[in-house]
Order: C-alpha cells, then structure tokens, then sequence
C-alpha cells in the first residue's frame, strides 16, 4: 500500500490491485472495501482490520497532517525491522531451545532408570546426581512460577493505565533503556511532523488527546494539562519520566533556533535507530547465554554418570 500510495494510485485503485494480485485475503479487501463505501478514513479502515494502536494512531495522524505517504513508510519500516527481530529471536533460541528438551528427556530416563541403579550404592551419591535427579522437577516448578508470574503481570498491566505502566517500565533498569528510546522515537516523530506542518501545540496536544493508542492519547491529556498551567513544553515532557533525558534539551534547543519540526524529526530518526541497535546487541546475547546452560547441563549429565564409577572403581581398588 505505501508503495502504490507513493506511485499516484488512489485508495479504489489499490483495493483494485490487492484483490486481482491476491497478496491479500478476500475478507481483507472486503472489509476495506466497505469502510470506503461507507465513507470511512484510513485509520479507521485499518482499526475494522484489526491493525495495532499504536499504527492506527499514526494513520489517523497523518490523515490530520497530510504527510500519509511518509507515515506509511515509516511504518512499513519499523514493522519490517521489528519482523526481522522476531525472526532473527526464533532462529535463535530453536536450536538451543530442542537441544535442551532433548537433556531434560536424557535426564528424566536417568532419573527414572539410571540413577536409581547407581544410588543404590552409598558411595555414588554425589552433588551430579543430585543436580540431575532433581532438575526436571526444578525447571517444571521454575517454568510453572515463571508462567504464573507472566500471567499475574498481563492482568495487573490490563487494568492500569498505559502511561503508568510505561513509567514503571522506565524504572527498571534491565529494559529502562529500550523502553524509553522506543517512546521517544515514537513520540518525536508524530510531533515533529505535526508542528513542520505548522500546527501549535495546544492543537497537537488536542489531537492526540483523542488517538485511538491509549498511551498517546493519554500523554496528550497531561502534555495539554501542563501547558494550560503555563508549563514549557521541555519541562512538561520531562516531567513525564517516559522519554530519554536528551528529549528535554533537544525540544529547548529546538524552539530556541525556530526549527523545532525539523529537530524533533531528525532526533527520532537517531532513536529509532539506536532502539534497534539496542534489541540487535541483546539478540547477540541471547544465544550464548541458552548454549552457556545447554553447556552446563551437559557436564551436570557426564559427571552424574561417570563419578560414581569412578568412586566405585577406586573403592575396588
């Protein structure tokens, strides 16, 4: 769609395409079709297709600043990248991830039938066999608790306001760094296309006070609050603890030269790029770490099963 957006084509001709191509579902086109019949915008069309919110606010955003060809890209960009990520995550982790059923199948037969037989010798019991008789039932339990906790985490989320739970998320200091970049670079971007169109801020804040993302809308709320009690807009973005510390200079700097648009463009460029640069270093990591465990339960199986015969054999001798 970005690209026939692009190219000149208008909204019938690429429903048009979409169907005789078949790159897109019947019921897919269907449904566009109808919300145009109805008169419906872009956004509004992607919210019956079920698109995320955080998309079909920057639709209905462009849809307000005019700029929809540029929108789509930056779209189509950053879900290509974040489907790279997701990609590049499975093939990551399925190796290691088979591998390490494969050890707690081998060490569920040792505990059920090899074990047994070397317990039953006082001598053999040793911190391995230990270890490897018990750690099936430690990684249920562990699996069991992490699900829980995972669980108990989505209810609390649902049930408290997007932006608090974000400013939460900005606390901590494992996921701090990606949360905060990944809001900035979102955030700046809509801002700094809205105010190069030459929309004031108490419009913008308006507007986004009734997005259909939560957390946008709900920023825009408190963004309007403060610069209604006299509060710059540097401080007030500050204030809310969700953006990286360089925002608040950067939107200074910004309003200072006249070229606040322009700043807040360039600066979410940088973000977006130092966001993925952040989850591509983590990605790295992630893969030693899985074969670091895979490695360590390895030698927790060769010395349950050979340090008993090696006692044995000294005891022999």
């Amino acid at each position: 769609m970005n690209n026939l957006f692009a190219s000149g084509f208008q909204f019938s001709e690429i429903i048009d395409f979409l169907e005789r191509s078949k790159l897109a579902k019947v019921e897919f086109t269907s449904l566009m079709r109808q919300g145009m019949v109805e008169g419906l915008g872009l956004s509004e069309i992607f919210l019956r297709l079920q698109f995320s919110p955080a998309v079909v606010t920057q639709i209905a955003l462009a849809e307000s600043h005019g700029n929809l060809v540029e929108t789509m890209k930056l779209v189509e960009t950053n879900l290509r990248k974040i489907e790279s990520v997701k990609k590049k995550l499975i093939s990551i982790a399925t190796y290691p991830v088979i591998l390490l059923s494969f050890l707690i199948l081998i060490m569920v037969g040792m505990k059920n039938y090899l074990i047994p037989e070397l317990a039953s010798d006082t001598a053999s019991h040793n911190i391995a066999v230990n270890i490897v008789s018990n750690l099936p039932t430690i990684f249920s339990c562990l699996s069991i608790s992490t699900l829980i906790l995972v669980l108990l985490l989505i209810w609390k989320i649902k049930r408290t306001s997007p932006l608090k739970n974000y400013q939460f998320a900005s606390r901590i200091p494992l996921i701090k760094g990606y949360t905060k970049l990944y809001v900035t670079a979102y955030f700046t971007r809509e801002w700094g296309v809205l105010i190069s169109q030459g929309l004031e801020l108490k419009e913008i804040f308006q507007i986004s006070s009734n997005a259909r993302s939560k957390l946008f809308a709900e920023v825009g709320q408190e963004l309007d609050k403060k610069l209604v009690l006299g509060e710059e807009f540097h401080k007030s973005s500050q204030s809310l603890k969700i953006f990286t510390p360089e925002l608040s200079l950067m939107i200074e700097y910004g309003e200072m030269k006249g070229k606040l648009g322009q700043e807040l463009l360039i600066f979410s460029e940088e973000s977006w790029e130092k966001f993925f640069q952040k989850i591509n270093q983590i990605m790295q990591l992630i893969q030693p770490l899985i074969f670091l465990f895979v490695a360590l339960a390895i030698v927790l199986i060769y010395a349950a099963m050979l340090l008993p015969i090696y006692q044995n054999i000294n005891m022999a001798v």
